[in-house]
């Protein structure tokens, strides 16, 4: 006899309870940006710590008709924020660097703080101590004798964002979510942790503590690798949800809680966006908040299937449900889009054998095959798909958590987007 797993609002006074503890630290954590905003912005300039995640050249035409070759930098400060700026079009290679910047803050206002903004700026100097990071990506690149190949690696490895040229290619080819990391690059890098872990675990408990559980010691050991994973590639946000579920998941099962459940991701965004007011924002958050929530929706409602039916069914329906997302969002297709199912389903052999490729010295062992891939990206074009189909999407999406029937009207949805796009 199976027990039944307790839901984890049993009542609405529960939740609201909850809820007003969100709110509360939410409030907090906004009084705590605004107070560090306010301290930026308190004098027209202001000395900046930050690294450059993004650095590529750009051309427009002046107010005289004459064109201007510059260099734009994305920064993370040390604070948090990220902004923009530009420096002059012969200026050094500073990626992954960190900089000391005097910005020009007269004019962010305390959304673009949060958000995003672009900011005058003078270098006043660049750290030249090579990070960790740098190391990284330099080894990789030595095992790559194509650029545009190591820079896919980077992206895998390191979150190193992609030049905008291959972003296009992976939006073409519907697989912009295998190169960004997030909740499915940790659940293949946990289930090799679990392998790994296994065997010399087994052999050291059967003989000085028998009395451990394997469970419980299997999962510290992964949570730990994993957040000081997590810590070095600066927590992106897609990465940070999934870990944080991970922990809340692994937390509530073993009291007894239902963790295939919208309330499990309901708490987690709730947690996440009380914490830190930014996630608000980030579109790489909602997008992998979408993706769980679509598996969720599908092994709540049809939960009678066998578990290789789901298996075999739930790519497919959550590369439905994902499309008026990547459509309206991105705005790329191909024909080639419908395969990113197959390739989303290899790739979970395709990362772990990439890793060990690159541990063992033999890194460009699909370099071949991602060459030939990144050909196909030549047949994408451009789908425009108003902001209105989304909406609807979304609504109908949130509906169909307590009426199944509505998911007929999803799905046709879905199908209906997609075969414009295909046909177009």
């Amino acid at each position: 006899m199976q027990l039944q797993r307790l839901e984890l609002f049993s009542t609405k006074k529960e939740f609201l309870s909850f809820l007003g503890i969100c709110l509360f630290i939410l409030f907090y954590a906004l009084l705590i940006e605004y107070n560090n905003y306010k301290n930026l912005t308190r004098f027209n300039t202001a000395l900046v710590d930050a690294v450059v995640s993004k650095q590529y050249t750009k051309t427009k035409l002046t107010k005289n008709g004459k064109r201007k070759t510059y260099q734009v930098l994305k920064l993370k400060a040390d604070k948090g924020f990220s902004f923009y700026t530009s420096a002059k079009k012969d200026f050094q290679n500073v990626k992954d660097k960190k900089l000391n910047l005097e910005i020009y803050t007269s004019k962010i206002s305390f959304y673009e703080y949060l958000t995003s903004f672009y900011a005058y700026s003078r270098i006043k100097n660049v750290d030249e101590k090579i990070s960790i990071k740098e190391r990284l990506n330099d080894f990789i690149s030595k095992e790559h004798t194509d650029s545009n190949i190591a820079s896919i690696y980077k992206a895998l490895y390191t979150a190193t964002p992609l030049n905008s040229d291959l972003q296009t290619s992976f939006s073409n080819l519907g697989i912009s979510h295998l190169l960004a990391i997030s909740g499915f690059h940790l659940g293949v890098l946990a289930s090799v942790l679990f392998f790994m872990f296994k065997l010399p675990y087994k052999f050291l408990q059967q003989r000085y503590f028998p009395y451990r559980s394997y469970k419980v010691d299997s999962f510290i050991f992964i949570s730990i690798t994993l957040l000081a994973y997590l810590l070095f590639l600066d927590s992106p946000p897609s990465l940070l949800r999934a870990f944080t579920m991970l922990i809340l998941g692994f937390v509530l099962y073993d009291r007894g809680y239902k963790i295939i459940s919208m309330q499990t991701l309901l708490l987690t965004v709730m947690i996440l966006l009380s914490f830190s007011p930014r996630l608000f924002f980030s579109i790489g958050f909602w997008l992998s908040v979408s993706g769980v929530f679509y598996i969720f929706l599908f092994l709540i409602h049809f939960k009678h299937l066998s578990k290789f039916w789901q298996f075999v069914l739930v790519p497919f329906w959550v590369y439905f449900m994902m499309i008026p997302f990547s459509v309206v969002i991105f705005g790329n297709f191909s024909i080639y889009h419908p395969l990113s199912i197959l390739w989303t389903t290899l790739f979970t052999l395709f990362y772990p054998l990439s890793i060990l490729g690159h541990l063992i010295g033999q890194g460009d062992i699909f370099d071949s095959i991602l060459s030939s891939f990144l050909s196909l990206s030549s047949a994408g074009y451009i789908v425009n798909i108003g902001l209105i189909y989304l909406v609807l999407h979304i609504f109908l999406s949130i509906v169909g958590t307590v009426k199944k029937p509505i998911l007929i009207f999803l799905l046709i949805e879905s199908l209906l987007i997609f075969l414009y796009s295909l046909l177009k």
